[in-house]
């Protein structure tokens, strides 16, 4: 009878060891992964990464939220921090008369559609022209949209001026428009660019059809190569909006006299003015904060809420433009 259990366990043996070892295994694939990117370890680690990240980003707009919504009284509280005791939206109207919030809104916002607009059209042709036409002088032409990289647009802003004084364009915020309508600049040579940088990766036998068909260049752009660079157009729309959005170079050269300012032109003067009421104690440092953050918002929310509106399509497009290789 002994002998019997003996042999039973003997051969219970490597059963359960190969038993231990399966479980082992399978801990191990779960933990570690079978490629290094499949394990939990890798995934919390990428996650570690991607909250500390987002809070970096996130944590500046919450933070000028919530103090734009307190009243001084919390603000001057150092145990209030993110929830205050009542919502006061003073600061958020005060922002607002300062900045003259509908006129220049409605003025960033035309200027800024346009561009992008314009923006699409001609750097979406000049791109298609360099990746898929022949002409004399091609490689030049591409070396000089490179060059254009290096040229500081300080470099060229007195010569411009000169040219829209005698055109009667000076203090018009049309000048804010041309240079996208003409592709000029460093953002128009990145734009055409990204357009041929796409237009390249279509395959070929699109075209040679269309040749077949006895379409010319221009009907085969508009009626093939243009729907399919959707993506690209979304790249270039978004970049040229948010670039226009958020300048105030050229406005301060072109438009000195002028009282009809973009939204980040008042930004600016925003600045001076609220200075100059705390040097007056007309406001409380306190209080100058607070409505400066009020103006942050008011002039950071419409970009923000375009790309959380078109960010999945954003980074589709980027990937197919090939902006990431």
């Amino acid at each position: 009878m002994s002998t019997n259990i003996e042999t039973v366990k003997k051969y219970n043996r490597p059963k359960n060891k190969r038993y231990f070892y399966q479980k082992l295994t399978s801990v191990r694939y779960v933990i570690l992964g079978k490629e290094v990117n499949e394990g939990l370890l890798f995934k919390a680690f990428l996650y570690t990464i991607f909250i500390a990240t987002s809070y970096i980003y996130v944590n500046p707009i919450l933070k000028m939220i919530v103090n734009m919504v307190m009243s001084e009284k919390d603000l001057i509280d150092p145990t209030i921090t993110w929830i205050p005791t009542d919502l006061y939206f003073g600061h958020l109207v005060r922002a607002w008369e300062s900045l003259h919030y509908g006129q220049a809104f409605s003025i960033s916002l035309v200027v800024a559609v346009s561009s992008a607009v314009f923006h699409c059209i001609t750097c979406g042709l000049a791109g298609y022209a360099l990746a898929r036409l022949q002409f004399p002088f091609k490689k030049l032409v591409f070396g000089l949209l490179i060059m254009a990289f290096i040229i500081p647009p300080q470099v060229i802003v007195l010569p411009t001026i000169i040219g829209y004084t005698k055109l009667g364009l000076n203090d018009s915020f049309v000048t804010l428009i041309v240079p996208s309508l003409l592709g000029f600049g460093v953002k128009g040579s990145l734009f055409v660019i990204i357009f041929r940088q796409f237009f390249m990766t279509q395959p070929k036998e699109l075209e040679e059809a269309a040749k077949i068909d006895g379409a010319s260049a221009i009907k085969f752009y508009l009626r093939v190569m243009l729907p399919l660079a959707k993506p690209a157009i979304l790249v270039v729309f978004l970049f040229s909006f948010v670039w226009t959005w958020n300048d105030t170079y050229l406005p301060k050269m072109f438009l000195t006299d002028s009282q009809y300012l973009p939204l980040a032109s008042e930004m600016l003067s925003l600045d001076r003015v609220i200075t100059s009421f705390v040097e007056s104690q007309q406001m409380s440092s306190y209080e100058a904060g607070a409505v400066k953050m009020a103006a942050s918002f008011l002039s950071l929310l419409p970009p923000l809420l375009i790309f959380a509106i078109f960010q999945r399509h954003f980074v589709e497009g980027v990937e197919r433009t090939g902006l990431v290789e």
